[in-house]
């Protein structure tokens, strides 16, 4: 029996060649460039979901002390243990960053920070008399910095490929922000979980926080070469050399990291200082740090605005901080035994000073290096971060024998040092 062969119509068939693939929808159909202020919002997102943990943990550092059986110096190791961690690994993952693209190492890090501390809150909790031993709190804290600290770079050079360099300063302020916005969550929230719920809850918390963003990584995290968009070709032009053989970008790093010192001596600190020389509640700690973390982002997000109106103003904004940091530290320190009002108010404004200059150096180390290898410049300028995040709860406790006035005294003078230490020569026009 013969099977009927229908003719097709030529007029309504459309010819293609044999050899040519079949098409499919590009990408970029669905994503352009303003694409770009979803990215920033995954970078924010993320960022704020590790600064929950590693600026909120160190909140809790009262209720630690009691629930973990810790003294002064070995809560400051315990907590330094995530700047540990986080400095250690920055550079490795910026230059993981450069070759396998943000998406994926954003992706990895969320995930695995998550489990990690998901795993802290089922096993590394104090709970009906037993204590968790110092090793295995302090292993668990590293872990959370070493992979945790992914987000940084990772983040950073996502928002540095999909801006122009004329909008990378509020860019990336923005995203610097997530930092104390982060920590100011944390802050409020950390602390009263652990004193009513225990630090199941805190790790737990934090667990899901990574999950959530990481989530919405998968969805919408794309770059923009991928995309084939006109920014992804743009950043692709600004690619230069390495950026560890760049002279003013290791000045820049060192300069931040002095600069850091006072971020995490106060942050980590003055929760213990005020309760051991002035004898406050939990409350007003708590508040302070949570006002220093609300100023800091605002101060981020003003500063990136400013200095992408006044072209070559980034270097130069630097130092201007670290001098107005100085004199607040200064002010502290002579105010140590004030009244409380008095010493909150200057750590405060301490504190806020120490937080406003990330935006602007970030934005600066990484426009030095070009966005194809901003996520090592970033992880070079996140290892002396935190680094000085490591060193400085080790510090605190020692110099804090003696006086805190001596505590800080001695910020004052990491950021005098860091001054002239931050490359003076601005970049040029924008």
């Amino acid at each position: 029996m013969a099977i009927p062969v229908t003719k097709a119509n030529p007029a309504t068939t459309q010819r293609t060649p044999a050899s040519a693939p079949a098409q499919t929808p590009a990408p970029a159909s669905r994503f352009g460039p303003r694409h770009r202020w979803v990215i920033l919002g995954i970078g924010i997102s993320s960022q704020a979901a590790f600064s929950a943990a590693f600026q909120g943990i160190p909140t809790t550092s009262t209720a630690m002390l009691g629930a973990y059986h810790l003294s002064n110096g070995t809560l400051g190791i315990v907590l330094s243990a995530i700047s540990l961690g986080i400095a250690v690994s920055e550079v490795l993952w910026g230059i993981w960053t450069d070759k396998f693209g943000e998406r994926r190492i954003l992706l990895t890090g969320l995930i695995a920070t998550g489990l990690v501390l998901g795993l802290m809150a089922g096993v590394d909790v104090p709970d009906n008399g037993f204590i968790p031993a110092v090793g295995m709190l302090g292993a668990g804290l590293l872990l959370v910095g070493v992979l945790g600290g992914s987000v940084n770079g990772s983040s950073g050079r996502a928002v540095m490929a999909w801006f122009k360099d004329g909008q990378r300063g509020l860019a990336m302020s923005l995203r610097q922000t997530a930092i104390p916005a982060g920590g100011a969550i944390g802050s409020a929230l950390l602390p009263w979980l652990a004193v009513s719920y225990g630090f199941r809850a805190v790790y737990g918390v934090l667990a899901l926080f990574c999950f959530v963003a990481a989530a919405a990584a998968y969805r919408w995290m794309h770059s923009p070469d991928e995309l084939g968009t006109a920014v992804g070709s743009a950043a692709a032009q600004e690619a230069v050399g390495s950026p560890l053989r760049n002279r003013s970008i290791w000045r820049l790093a060192l300069a931040s990291g002095l600069l850091t010192i006072p971020q995490f001596a106060i942050l980590t600190f003055v929760g213990v200082f005020l309760h051991d020389t002035h004898h406050s509640a939990l409350v007003v700690s708590s508040m302070a740090i949570v006002v220093v973390q609300i100023g800091g982002a605002t101060a981020r997000v003003w500063s990136g605005r400013w200095t992408d109106k006044h072209p070559g103003t980034r270097r130069p904004y630097v130092r201007v901080v670290g001098g107005g940091a100085t004199i607040a530290l200064a002010a502290s320190a002579v105010l140590t035994h004030a009244p409380t009002f008095a010493i909150v108010a200057a750590l405060v404004v301490s504190g806020i000073l120490a937080n406003a200059w990330h935006g602007v150096a970030y934005t600066e180390i990484a426009h030095m290096a070009g966005a194809q290898r901003a996520g090592t410049a970033l992880g070079l300028e996140n290892t002396t971060v935190f680094a000085a995040g490591f060193l400085a709860p080790l510090m605190v406790p020692l110099l804090a024998g003696a006086s805190w006035s001596l505590v800080w005294a001695t910020c004052a003078v990491a950021t005098l040092l860091a001054m002239p230490l931050a490359p003076g020569k601005t970049s040029g026009k924008k």
